[in-house]
Parts: structure tokens; sequence; C-alpha cells
């Protein structure tokens, strides 16, 4: 196993859903209210949070709960799929903090909301 998947493995994971009763792959589910469940996990110690998939970034968007965005953009065109934060309800202006290059043509660009 590569070190990648070594550590998403090991990782803890929250699943946010209204509709599973259980899951799996050492993850715990989230229920209830959002804005209070992620606060108690940023309470709680560790490196931060990882968010994926497109809903859950858009609600956390608009309760304003992101400290920090990372968007990877590939060297690839696919024409079609969701759109990211698509029905936002107010811009939300980003600052650069940091850019990086990957030899694949790859870039990951970290932002922080400005306050």
């Amino acid at each position: 196993m590569d070190p990648f998947a070594r550590t998403i493995d090991a990782a803890k994971k929250y699943v946010v859903s209204s509709t599973l009763d259980r899951v799996d792959w050492n993850a715990e589910l989230v229920r209830g209210d959002l804005r209070e469940a992620v606060l108690q996990l940023k309470r709680e110690p560790g490196k931060g949070l990882g968010v994926g998939g497109v809903k859950l970034p858009l609600a956390l968007a608009e309760l304003g709960l992101i400290d920090e965005y990372e968007f990877v953009v590939q060297p690839t065109l696919a024409g079609h799929g969701p759109t990211l934060f698509a029905g936002l309800s107010q811009r939300i202006d980003l600052k650069l903090v940091s850019r990086l290059e990957f030899g694949s043509g790859a870039v990951a660009m970290r932002y922080e909301p400005r306050r």
C-alpha cells in the first residue's frame, strides 16, 4: 500500500448524511445541526479537517466555517460534471496563501477568506 493510501485508510473520517443509518471505514456519522457539529470537531485536537464532495463544501462556505480553501487544478478539460460552489448565496473574496506546481502540470493553490 502506498503512503497516501495508508494515510487515508488510517485517518478518522466523518460522514455528513441525513439518510445513512451507519458508516464504516474508520468513519463516524455526523447528524443534526451542521454548524454545531463542525464547530465541535474544530475544537478537538489535530491538524484540521479536510472536506470533499460538492454539497458539503457549499454548505460549510454558506455557514462561514471554511478557514482555508485548497484547489488543485489538473491539466485536463472534462467539459462536464458538477460545479464547485454552484448556488453560493454571496461572493467570498479569497487571498492566495501558497501555490505549488507539480511535474504533472497540476497546480495546488491555497487560499484564505478575506475577513
